[in-house]
Protein backbone atom coordinates (compact mmCIF):
# COMPACT_ATOMS: atom_id res chain seq x y z
CA UNK A 1 0.00 0.00 0.00
CA UNK A 2 1.14 3.66 -0.76
CA UNK A 3 1.61 4.87 2.54
CA UNK A 4 2.13 8.38 1.42
CA UNK A 5 -1.29 8.46 -0.96
CA UNK A 6 -3.70 7.29 2.24
CA UNK A 7 -2.21 9.78 4.12
CA UNK A 8 -2.51 12.77 1.75
CA UNK A 9 -6.13 11.24 1.30
CA UNK A 10 -6.71 10.93 5.67
CA UNK A 11 -5.97 14.64 5.60
CA UNK A 12 -8.39 15.92 2.62
CA UNK A 13 -11.38 14.09 4.31
CA UNK A 14 -10.13 16.00 7.48
CA UNK A 15 -10.00 19.11 6.03
CA UNK A 16 -13.07 18.80 4.36
CA UNK A 17 -14.89 17.66 8.05
CA UNK A 18 -13.71 20.60 9.53
CA UNK A 19 -14.91 23.14 6.77
CA UNK A 20 -17.89 21.63 7.15
CA UNK A 21 -18.06 21.86 10.89
CA UNK A 22 -17.06 25.37 10.62
CA UNK A 23 -20.02 26.48 8.56
CA UNK A 24 -22.29 24.81 10.59
CA UNK A 25 -20.65 27.10 13.39
CA UNK A 26 -21.25 30.23 11.72
CA UNK A 27 -24.82 32.17 12.63
CA UNK A 28 -26.57 33.38 9.82
CA UNK A 29 -26.96 37.30 10.38
CA UNK A 30 -30.07 38.74 12.62
CA UNK A 31 -31.67 42.18 11.29
CA UNK A 32 -32.94 44.05 14.59
CA UNK A 33 -35.97 43.93 13.29
CA UNK A 34 -35.92 39.94 13.99
CA UNK A 35 -34.67 41.19 17.53
CA UNK A 36 -37.31 43.69 18.48
CA UNK A 37 -40.59 43.85 17.13
CA UNK A 38 -42.33 47.55 17.15
CA UNK A 39 -44.94 46.91 19.70
CA UNK A 40 -47.63 50.14 20.00
CA UNK A 41 -47.67 51.78 23.69
CA UNK A 42 -51.12 52.33 25.01
CA UNK A 43 -52.13 56.16 25.92
CA UNK A 44 -50.75 56.21 29.74
CA UNK A 45 -47.74 54.23 28.91
CA UNK A 46 -46.59 56.42 26.13
CA UNK A 47 -47.22 59.56 28.49
CA UNK A 48 -45.44 57.51 31.30
CA UNK A 49 -42.21 57.30 29.06
CA UNK A 50 -42.16 61.01 27.98
CA UNK A 51 -42.02 62.17 31.28
CA UNK A 52 -39.06 59.53 32.15
CA UNK A 53 -37.67 60.66 29.44
CA UNK A 54 -37.75 64.48 30.39
CA UNK A 55 -36.63 63.38 33.93
CA UNK A 56 -32.98 62.02 32.48
CA UNK A 57 -32.56 64.86 30.34
CA UNK A 58 -33.13 67.42 33.39
CA UNK A 59 -31.36 64.93 35.44
CA UNK A 60 -28.03 67.50 35.36
CA UNK A 61 -30.20 70.40 35.41
CA UNK A 62 -32.08 69.33 38.80
CA UNK A 63 -28.88 68.37 40.14
CA UNK A 64 -27.26 71.54 39.76
CA UNK A 65 -30.29 73.94 40.88
CA UNK A 66 -30.84 71.47 44.05
CA UNK A 67 -27.12 71.58 44.52
CA UNK A 68 -27.03 75.54 44.14
CA UNK A 69 -29.89 76.08 46.94
CA UNK A 70 -27.80 73.75 49.53
CA UNK A 71 -24.96 75.88 48.96
CA UNK A 72 -26.52 79.24 49.20
CA UNK A 73 -28.64 78.19 52.32
CA UNK A 74 -26.34 76.13 53.96
CA UNK A 75 -28.12 73.31 54.50
CA UNK A 76 -25.02 71.29 54.72
CA UNK A 77 -24.23 73.09 58.45
CA UNK A 78 -25.68 70.78 60.82
CA UNK A 79 -22.98 67.97 59.96
CA UNK A 80 -20.13 69.12 57.57
CA UNK A 81 -18.37 72.48 58.17
CA UNK A 82 -17.62 73.11 54.45
CA UNK A 83 -20.29 72.74 51.56
CA UNK A 84 -17.06 70.98 49.57
CA UNK A 85 -16.85 68.03 52.36
CA UNK A 86 -20.71 67.48 52.63
CA UNK A 87 -20.84 66.98 48.69
CA UNK A 88 -17.93 64.77 48.81
CA UNK A 89 -19.21 62.59 51.88
CA UNK A 90 -22.93 62.91 50.55
CA UNK A 91 -22.82 62.55 46.88
CA UNK A 92 -18.99 61.96 45.95
CA UNK A 93 -18.91 64.70 43.83
CA UNK A 94 -15.51 66.78 43.70
CA UNK A 95 -15.75 70.62 43.93
CA UNK A 96 -15.48 71.22 40.16
CA UNK A 97 -17.89 68.59 39.47
CA UNK A 98 -20.67 70.49 41.50
CA UNK A 99 -19.48 73.77 40.31
CA UNK A 100 -19.54 72.89 36.89
CA UNK A 101 -23.55 71.73 37.44
CA UNK A 102 -24.53 74.92 39.37
CA UNK A 103 -23.32 76.78 36.96
CA UNK A 104 -24.96 74.58 34.18
CA UNK A 105 -28.20 74.97 35.83
CA UNK A 106 -27.68 78.87 35.66
CA UNK A 107 -26.77 78.75 31.95
CA UNK A 108 -30.71 76.58 31.55
CA UNK A 109 -32.23 79.42 33.27
CA UNK A 110 -30.52 81.60 30.92
CA UNK A 111 -31.78 80.28 27.92
CA UNK A 112 -35.30 79.54 29.38
CA UNK A 113 -35.62 83.75 29.64
CA UNK A 114 -35.07 83.97 25.96
CA UNK A 115 -37.99 81.67 25.16
CA UNK A 116 -41.44 80.94 25.41
CA UNK A 117 -41.34 77.52 27.02
CA UNK A 118 -40.45 75.57 23.43
CA UNK A 119 -37.04 76.04 22.87
CA UNK A 120 -34.88 72.88 22.47
CA UNK A 121 -32.64 72.99 26.02
CA UNK A 122 -29.66 71.02 27.05
CA UNK A 123 -29.79 67.88 28.36
CA UNK A 124 -26.27 67.10 30.09
CA UNK A 125 -23.80 69.49 31.66
CA UNK A 126 -21.12 69.07 29.12
CA UNK A 127 -23.11 70.93 26.33
CA UNK A 128 -22.86 74.06 28.44
CA UNK A 129 -19.67 73.70 29.94
CA UNK A 130 -18.28 76.61 27.70
CA UNK A 131 -21.26 78.60 27.75
CA UNK A 132 -20.67 79.39 31.34
CA UNK A 133 -17.76 81.82 30.46
CA UNK A 134 -19.71 84.14 28.33
CA UNK A 135 -22.24 86.92 29.28
CA UNK A 136 -26.16 85.96 29.35
CA UNK A 137 -26.60 87.32 26.08
CA UNK A 138 -23.92 85.38 24.40
CA UNK A 139 -24.81 82.43 25.96
CA UNK A 140 -28.34 82.77 24.01
CA UNK A 141 -26.41 83.65 20.72
CA UNK A 142 -23.90 80.76 21.03
CA UNK A 143 -26.62 78.12 21.58
CA UNK A 144 -29.41 79.29 19.23
CA UNK A 145 -27.05 78.65 16.27
CA UNK A 146 -25.80 74.97 18.16
CA UNK A 147 -29.51 74.03 18.01
CA UNK A 148 -29.33 75.32 14.17
CA UNK A 149 -25.93 73.59 13.06
CA UNK A 150 -27.58 70.20 14.46
CA UNK A 151 -30.72 70.27 12.54
CA UNK A 152 -33.07 71.52 15.39
CA UNK A 153 -31.77 69.03 18.02
CA UNK A 154 -29.96 69.07 20.81
CA UNK A 155 -25.97 70.02 19.76
CA UNK A 156 -23.06 68.13 21.28
CA UNK A 157 -20.44 69.95 23.56
CA UNK A 158 -18.26 69.76 20.74
CA UNK A 159 -20.30 71.46 18.48
CA UNK A 160 -21.09 74.29 21.30
CA UNK A 161 -17.50 75.29 21.98
CA UNK A 162 -16.40 75.17 18.50
CA UNK A 163 -19.11 77.80 18.29
CA UNK A 164 -17.80 80.04 21.63
CA UNK A 165 -14.03 79.27 20.14
CA UNK A 166 -14.79 81.08 16.61
CA UNK A 167 -17.05 83.88 18.50
CA UNK A 168 -14.32 84.87 21.13
CA UNK A 169 -11.35 84.84 18.18
CA UNK A 170 -13.64 87.05 16.28
CA UNK A 171 -14.85 89.16 18.64
CA UNK A 172 -12.51 89.67 21.12
CA UNK A 173 -12.32 93.15 21.21
CA UNK A 174 -10.01 94.69 23.72
CA UNK A 175 -11.24 97.57 25.99
CA UNK A 176 -8.62 100.06 24.46
CA UNK A 177 -10.39 99.59 21.23
CA UNK A 178 -13.51 100.33 21.93
CA UNK A 179 -14.48 103.48 20.97
CA UNK A 180 -17.28 104.79 23.06
CA UNK A 181 -17.16 106.47 26.53
CA UNK A 182 -19.97 106.40 29.50
CA UNK A 183 -22.53 109.01 28.64
CA UNK A 184 -22.32 108.71 25.02
CA UNK A 185 -25.41 108.36 22.95
CA UNK A 186 -25.34 105.62 20.49
CA UNK A 187 -27.99 103.55 18.43
CA UNK A 188 -28.84 100.02 18.29
CA UNK A 189 -28.46 98.46 14.90
CA UNK A 190 -29.08 94.68 15.50
CA UNK A 191 -31.66 92.29 13.33
CA UNK A 192 -30.78 89.23 14.38
CA UNK A 193 -29.91 89.18 17.97
CA UNK A 194 -33.08 87.87 20.06
CA UNK A 195 -32.85 90.57 22.71
CA UNK A 196 -32.00 93.37 20.83
CA UNK A 197 -34.28 92.74 17.96
CA UNK A 198 -36.78 94.72 18.94
CA UNK A 199 -34.90 97.84 19.78
CA UNK A 200 -33.43 97.61 16.38
CA UNK A 201 -33.21 101.85 15.42
CA UNK A 202 -33.32 102.88 18.95
CA UNK A 203 -31.02 105.40 20.39
CA UNK A 204 -29.63 104.59 23.85
CA UNK A 205 -27.37 106.34 26.52
CA UNK A 206 -24.05 104.30 27.42
CA UNK A 207 -23.61 103.52 30.95
CA UNK A 208 -20.60 101.64 31.41
CA UNK A 209 -18.08 100.49 29.03
CA UNK A 210 -16.82 96.70 29.83
CA UNK A 211 -14.23 94.25 29.14
CA UNK A 212 -15.81 93.51 25.71
CA UNK A 213 -19.03 94.51 25.40
CA UNK A 214 -20.99 98.04 26.03
CA UNK A 215 -23.75 98.37 28.30
CA UNK A 216 -26.59 100.53 27.75
CA UNK A 217 -29.77 102.12 28.91
CA UNK A 218 -33.12 100.89 27.46
CA UNK A 219 -36.09 99.73 28.69
CA UNK A 220 -33.44 98.28 31.71
CA UNK A 221 -29.74 98.36 31.31
CA UNK A 222 -28.32 95.86 28.53
CA UNK A 223 -25.17 94.84 27.32
CA UNK A 224 -24.65 95.23 23.27
CA UNK A 225 -21.85 94.32 21.43
CA UNK A 226 -20.02 97.20 19.30
CA UNK A 227 -20.68 95.71 16.61
CA UNK A 228 -24.48 96.28 17.10
CA UNK A 229 -24.22 100.38 17.94
CA UNK A 230 -23.63 103.11 15.94
CA UNK A 231 -22.20 106.64 16.85
CA UNK A 232 -24.44 109.32 16.76
CA UNK A 233 -23.25 112.96 16.62
CA UNK A 234 -22.20 114.62 19.95
CA UNK A 235 -23.82 117.98 18.90
CA UNK A 236 -27.03 116.47 19.56
CA UNK A 237 -26.52 114.24 23.07
CA UNK A 238 -27.71 117.44 24.72
CA UNK A 239 -31.24 117.08 23.05
CA UNK A 240 -31.24 113.66 22.97
CA UNK A 241 -30.50 113.04 26.79
CA UNK A 242 -33.12 115.79 27.74
CA UNK A 243 -35.71 113.69 26.04
CA UNK A 244 -34.64 110.52 27.54
CA UNK A 245 -34.90 111.41 31.10
CA UNK A 246 -38.72 113.07 30.26
CA UNK A 247 -39.05 109.88 28.02
CA UNK A 248 -37.97 107.76 31.47
CA UNK A 249 -40.71 108.85 33.70
CA UNK A 250 -43.29 108.19 30.83
CA UNK A 251 -42.23 104.70 30.69
CA UNK A 252 -43.26 103.79 33.90
CA UNK A 253 -46.76 104.71 33.40
CA UNK A 254 -49.41 102.52 31.49
CA UNK A 255 -49.16 104.07 28.14
CA UNK A 256 -52.43 104.24 25.98
CA UNK A 257 -51.44 102.31 22.32
CA UNK A 258 -51.38 105.39 20.62
CA UNK A 259 -49.25 107.57 23.59
CA UNK A 260 -46.88 104.14 23.23
CA UNK A 261 -46.67 104.35 19.84
CA UNK A 262 -45.68 108.29 20.13
CA UNK A 263 -43.17 107.19 22.32
CA UNK A 264 -41.71 104.54 20.39
CA UNK A 265 -41.29 107.09 17.10
CA UNK A 266 -39.39 109.15 19.59
CA UNK A 267 -36.66 106.68 20.79
CA UNK A 268 -36.25 106.11 17.13
CA UNK A 269 -35.47 109.72 16.11
CA UNK A 270 -32.45 112.08 17.14
CA UNK A 271 -34.15 114.93 16.18
CA UNK A 272 -37.46 116.50 17.25
CA UNK A 273 -39.65 119.13 15.67
CA UNK A 274 -41.73 121.53 17.83
CA UNK A 275 -44.88 119.70 17.03
CA UNK A 276 -43.60 116.31 18.49
CA UNK A 277 -42.17 118.31 21.26
CA UNK A 278 -45.96 119.50 21.92
CA UNK A 279 -47.16 116.19 21.99
CA UNK A 280 -44.62 114.86 25.01
CA UNK A 281 -45.45 117.77 26.84
CA UNK A 282 -49.10 117.05 26.23
CA UNK A 283 -48.46 113.31 27.21
CA UNK A 284 -46.69 114.69 29.99
CA UNK A 285 -49.33 116.23 31.65
CA UNK A 286 -51.70 113.74 31.14
CA UNK A 287 -50.10 110.92 32.50
CA UNK A 288 -47.35 112.54 35.20
CA UNK A 289 -49.96 116.09 35.69
CA UNK A 290 -46.68 118.37 35.10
Amino acid sequence: MNISFFSSDCQSVTAQKQQTNLSLQIPTQITSSAIVKSQKLTEEEASERHLLELKIERAFYEAGHALGKLRDRRLYRNTHKTFEDYCQDRFNFTRRHVNYLIAGSQVVDNLRLGTNGSQILPTSERQVRDLTYLEPLQQRFVWEEAVEKAGGKVPSGRLVKSIVQRLQKKDSTPISSISYSTGDVVIIRSKCETELKKFDGNWAVVVAVNEYTVSVALDKNRVVKPQFLEAVEPERWSDIKAINSRLARLSKCELDPIDKATFDFLRRHTCFTSRQLQVLEHMEKNYLRV
